[in-house]
Formats: structure tokens, C-alpha cells, sequence
């Protein structure tokens, strides 16, 4: 038995196991670069990108009863997110334990964002002029800005390393972080205000997560969000769990803007940096991503 769309036939004994429908009512919807998944009981079976976010979360992950480990991980992380993970923390642990008050100025003077530096030309300052942009995600304020922001990381980078591999990542968080102060910049200019903190690329990765990881009428499954296919901007508009994340991100991010801070001093948190980084991942997701589907 087989169903017939487009003048290409699919051999589909199990279809209906598979996809969710009877054989004789299924419908492809007919789309550039069809997904190919082989299975042993079936020659093959061609899925579109409309039941590909359905099929794929319905699957058992690799490690089945059968073959699962005694002692799973409880944290299954790529090592490009273990890396920069590990660098964060070690320059915490170093601020807090090694260096000295006047080393600890120097580091923020030269490692966070200012954007005060650019009102003088680079004749008159060192290297930070280049590099602050990017280094300036490495330094966090304290231990609980670290682990906030590296529970996001674990939680939403993970899903966009697996998508995008080391290289595409690496090269995502060094953009994302320059969009970031870009758009602080752009609303705080001139002014002797240190930005540091990772949060303006985990924003990011998130605005990049919303393009892929929320499948249309599920849920979020971190081991499986990188198989699914991208969504373009019309996509997102129709899925409602996306939207939903989006107004709660949005509103979140915009309470200090408006005088709402955690700790009552909203001026510590850079809203715009997250909003900026937001953007960044969100509008040029498909740059980074390889996927042909």
C-alpha cells in the first residue's frame, strides 16, 4: 500500500503508526527539502516539515531500556557550552579568591563594556578597545549572576550547539555578544556604565532557540529541539507556545526598564543588552543555521 502526493509514491505499510493518520486520509503538504528517516519494517518514508516536529518528538531517544546507562548524566551538555561554561566560572572563582581589590579594577575597567571608551580615540587606550565587546560576557557580577545566567545557557545554548555545531556556535556568541552592547550602546552612549555578564548572548540563544525548538502543538524536549525543522517569522506568529514565551521573555526583560529591578535597583540590569542580544539571535537565526529543512 502505498500514498501517492506529488506524483512520488512512499511505500507506507505503518503510515498511519508513524505520522498519526489513517493511509487513505493522509495529505502531504508539499515543501522544498523533504526529511528522510529510515526504519527496518519500511523501505522509507518521506516526511514534510508539517509532521516532522510531531513524528520526531514522538520518538525514543538513543539510550532505551535495553541499552541505557546504569547512572545516566543528569546533565547531558555539549562541550562547546562546558567550555564556556567553565571559562565564566573560573574568572569568577579568580576575581573572588585570587585577585586583589586594585586587580579586580583593572579587570572590570578592561574586560567589561563601557561604552565611555569610545567617546576617545585608540591612539589613547590599550587593547580593551577591541576586545571589552566580547570579553565583557565572560565577567559576571557575583555568583548568583553566574548561576543564573549559566542555568540558562545549559538550558537554551545546549539545544543551539547541537544545532549549529562548535564552529557556528563560537562564531554566534562572539556576534551576539557585539549585538548586544551594540544596542546598549546605541541607548546609553557616552556614558561610564560597566556592562558585564553572559546574559546579553544567552538572550540571544534563546531569540535563536524560538526559531526551532517549540514545535507546533508540543512541547519543548531539550535531548530532541535540534532535529526540528526551522520556522520562518510567519511560523512563529501562528505557534502559540512561542508566543507565549516571547510575552513572558518580553515582559521580564522590560520590568527595569520601567523601574522594576530584582533587588530594587533596576539601573543594574541591562535590559537593553538582553533585548539586543534577543534581536540578534531571533531576525539572523538562519545565517547559522545549516539545516535544509
Amino acid at each position: 500500500m502505498c500514498v501517492q502526493a506529488s506524483n512520488m509514491e512512499i511505500p507506507a505499510p505503518q503510515i498511519d503508526q508513524y505520522i498519526g493518520h489513517r493511509p487513505r486520509e493522509f495529505r502531504l503538504r508539499i515543501a522544498p527539502w523533504p526529511f528522510f528517516y529510515r526504519k527496518s519494517e519500511i523501505e522509507m518514508i518521506v516526511i514534510y516539515p508539517i509532521e516532522l516536529s510531531e513524528y520526531l518528538m514522538n520518538q525514543p531517544t538513543e539510550n532505551t531500556q535495553d541499552n541505557a546507562p546504569a547512572n545516566p548524566p543528569i546533565f547531558n551538555l555539549p562541550n562547546v557550552i562546558l567550555l564556556f561554561l567553565l571559562i565564566m566560572v573560573t574568572v569568577q572563582v579568580a576575581r573572588d579568591m585570587l585577585l586583589s581589590d586594585e586587580q579586580n579594577v583593572w579587570l572590570i575597567i578592561n574586560g567589561a563594556f563601557i561604552t565611555q571608551r569610545y567617546l576617545f580615540s585608540f591612539a589613547d587606550q590599550n587593547l580593551a578597545y577591541f576586545t571589552s565587546p566580547i570579553t565583557y560576557s565572560f565577567i559576571h557580577g557575583g555568583y548568583g549572576h553566574l548561576a543564573v545566567n549559566s542555568l540558562w545557557l545549559a538550558a537554551f545554548g545546549a539545544v543551539v550547539a547541537r544545532r549549529f555545531g562548535v564552529f557556528r556556535f563560537t562564531v554566534f556568541w562572539v556576534l551576539s555578544a557585539l549585538a548586544s552592547v551594540a544596542f546598549f550602546a546605541a541607548l546609553n552612549w557616552g556614558q561610564a556604565i560597566p556592562v558585564v555578564g553572559a546574559s546579553g548572548v544567552v538572550s540571544a540563544l534563546m531569540g535563536a532557540a524560538a526559531r526551532f525548538a517549540f514545535p507546533l502543538g508540543g512541547r519543548f524536549n531539550r535531548e530532541k529541539a535540534h532535529f526540528l525543522p526551522r520556522q520562518s517569522f510567519s511560523d512563529v506568529l501562528q505557534n502559540r507556545t512561542v508566543l507565549v514565551y516571547l510575552g513572558f521573555w518580553f515582559v521580564i526583560s522590560l520590568l527595569p526598564a520601567i523601574g522594576v529591578g530584582a533587588s530594587g535597583d533596576a539601573s543594574s540590569i541591562a535590559w537593553e543588552a538582553h533585548i539586543g542580544g534577543f534581536l540578534f539571535g531571533f531576525l539572523f537565526f538562519n545565517l547559522f543555521d545549516h539545516k535544509d529543512w
